[in-house]
């Protein structure tokens, strides 16, 4: 279980790129339902920063302020906008994870089909 303060360390961070390249900064922090752990971000970008897209913790490392993902810029600015309101459907999840080329990877706990994992 995530603390506040390791959450409020996510939320000080810098996104980088994985060759180095600022993309963005942590605007919110979203937990699995299932284990209260850290499971995706949201990206602030664009002028000002007002945008932010949600961007997958999979694969990512942290060093100080900064969390490298494997994403570059371009696939983070091209994900699918979602409305960033404290919650992500499960559908919402699957239409990222197929954009970061992840793959379904949402266990069937969350989506109730247990004769199907996805």
């Amino acid at each position: 279980m995530a603390t506040q303060t390791e959450i409020r360390n996510l939320l000080e961070c810098h996104v980088i790129g994985p060759n180095g390249e600022p993309i963005g900064e942590v605007g919110q922090v979203y937990l699995n339902e299932r284990t209260d752990e850290p499971e995706w971000v949201t990206v602030r970008t664009g002028f000002l920063g007002m945008r932010q897209t949600f961007v997958p913790l999979a694969g990512s490392h942290r060093a100080g302020h900064e969390i490298q993902i494997p994403f570059d810029r371009e696939a983070v600015h091209a994900a699918p906008h979602i409305d960033v309101d404290g919650h992500l459907s499960v559908a919402e999840e699957m239409e990222l994870y197929r954009h970061y080329g992840m793959g379904p990877s949402i266990p069937a706990q969350r989506t109730g089909d247990h004769d199907n994992p996805l």
